[in-house]
This record gives C-alpha cells, sequence and structure tokens, in this order.
C-alpha cells in the first residue's frame, strides 16, 4: 500500500530536519513543497507531501510517522 504524509512546520530549520529524517526512513517527496503565512502566529509555514511504499492494509489507527 501506499502511505501518504503533509509535513508541516514553521519556516525553520526544523522543517528541513523533519523532511530529512522522513527521506532517511524511505519516505519519497511527492509534489512541490508549499509555503503559507501563518497570520495568527506571524510566522511562515512550510509544508511538504512524502509518500512511501509499505506491505499491509491501511487503517486509519496506523502510525504514519513510525513507518
Amino acid at each position: 500500500m501506499k502511505l501518504y504524509r503533509l509535513l508541516t512546520e514553521e519556516d525553520t530549520s526544523a522543517f528541513c530536519h523533519k523532511v530529512s529524517e522522513a527521506l532517511s526512513k524511505g519516505w519519497e517527496l511527492y509534489g512541490d513543497p508549499t509555503y503559507a503565512f501563518d497570520q495568527a502566529k506571524g510566522v511562515m509555514r512550510c509544508g511538504q507531501a512524502v509518500v512511501k511504499e509499505v506491505p499491509g492494509d491501511y487503517h486509519p489507527d496506523l502510525k504514519l510517522g513510525q513507518q
């Protein structure tokens, strides 16, 4: 099955580390990154979709970050 995650974080090195960690665990980039202004916090936020093929069947209780 193919899993999908959308990683988000403020526009800091923490975002790059989050994406790098996912890549090191076998996730692959899916599409282009996105940026948006978080008006409530007054900061830019980044987003990047990632996908990964894993064995088994999908269920909503699956912890995507642990795959």
